[in-house]
């Protein structure tokens, strides 16, 4: 697919700067693969929620600390 689309210089500079590439649409191709890839840990991650038991016991391990040293 092809698509036109319009970046200030500046902001295509960095994102050629920061993907490695020295060419506009390869850059632009790893920003959309990693936004993507983000997207989807991030979905995976909310998948999770509730799922996990963790107990709150952070103060009980504190003290536990305290005393031992």
């Amino acid at each position: 697919m092809q698509t036109t689309v319009t970046f200030d210089d500046q902001q295509l500079k960095n994102l050629m700067l920061y993907t490695h590439t020295n060419n506009e649409s390869e850059a632009i191709y790893k920003a959309v693969q990693a936004y993507l890839q983000q997207a989807k840990q991030r979905q995976d991650l909310l998948a999770l929620r509730g799922q996990v038991d963790i107990e709150d016991n952070w103060q009980a391990l504190r003290e536990l600390d305290i005393t031992n040293d």
